[in-house]
């Protein structure tokens, strides 16, 4: 059943927030690596599912699987009134959102977006703003956990929006959640998704540096990671990134031209503040040299080689 919660109004529009349940038909749009992975989860819970992807050989696992597919991202949105983004970058969105024959042409008032896609939170803001005069709400909801999380059901999200609204999703996002935190309003999700980016490549570069440490004094470095992991220096990067940069398996996973744009957008958004970050800088200007050196599809834990690299010169 379809309960209505809450409602808001601005410029005289309604902005209705609406439970979303198994009775509620589910777009998604944007069927990369992630969003294929979301997508089957939704199928796999039972949700009837309604995709666009311009790609056919993108479309055809999901279609194959039970889902259907739309001509265009307001036919998506016409057949449900929730639809999911998951796209590479600001302008992919505003494109699907607003561009001709996007979302914004065929989404109802009281309907939901719930875009998953990381981009900046001043573009967030913006894009929930158009929305709200149609009546449409809009969560920033970027999400962690790479391709397994995502095939696997178990992201963590940090949502940015109306309380109402990440309530309202919440049961059709655990298909593809463990973890769904509201962090505040607009925008706020995208900027918890830079503070993650930033994070965990602070912590690759100390991981690599621990890494080219070892292996320079003639400690095998996955002996030394196995100590590491018992103690303190205990992390996921440590454990999972680790274990890349050890045995030089870099097939993605998450592309380090991704996290380049990730981390691009965690400077912008701190230079707007007016707040100054150091580790971040070191980290995107390293992955930068190795998108500029042709490895730009490689995973980002590839970072942990150049880093060896760099030592070794």
């Amino acid at each position: 059943m379809i309960e209505e919660a809450s409602e808001t109004h601005g410029k005289g529009n309604r902005e209705v927030t609406r439970t979303f349940d198994k009775q509620t038909a589910v777009g998604f749009i944007g069927l990369g690596v992630m969003g294929s992975g979301m997508a089957h989860c939704l199928l796999r819970a039972g949700y009837a599912l309604h995709v666009f992807a311009r790609r056919d050989e993108a479309a055809r696992p999901l279609v194959d699987a039970g889902a259907r597919r739309a001509a265009s991202p307001a036919d998506v949105a016409r057949a449900c009134p929730l639809v999911f983004l998951c796209l590479s970058d600001d302008a992919a969105v505003e494109e699907v959102l607003f561009g001709e024959g996007g979302v914004a042409q065929g989404i109802a008032s009281g309907g939901c977006v719930v875009d998953t896609s990381t981009i900046a939170a001043t573009s967030a803001r913006r894009f929930a703003e158009k929305l709200k005069q149609q009546g449409v709400a809009f969560l920033d909801a970027p999400i962690s956990g790479g391709q397994q999380g995502a095939e696997s059901g178990t992201l963590a999200c940090m949502a940015g929006g109306p309380a109402e609204a990440v309530g309202a999703c919440r049961e059709v996002m655990n298909a593809f959640c463990k973890a769904i935190t509201h962090v505040g309003a607009s925008g706020a999700g995208q900027t918890v998704k830079s503070c993650n980016q930033v994070a965990v490549a602070g912590a690759l570069l100390g991981v690599a540096d621990a890494i080219a440490l070892a292996k320079s004094q003639g400690v095998d470095p996955r002996v030394m990671r196995d100590v590491l992991l018992g103690g303190t220096a205990r992390s996921f990067v440590l454990e999972k990134h680790g274990e890349r940069v050890i045995s030089g398996d870099f097939k993605p996973g998450f592309r380090a031209r991704l996290m380049r744009k990730d981390l691009r957008i965690a400077l912008a958004t701190a230079r707007a503040a007016g707040a100054r970050l150091q580790g971040a800088v070191l980290a995107e200007q390293l992955v930068g040299e190795l998108c500029d050196g042709g490895r730009g599809e490689l995973d980002w834990a590839a970072l942990g080689l150049l880093v060896q690299e760099k030592g070794a010169r």
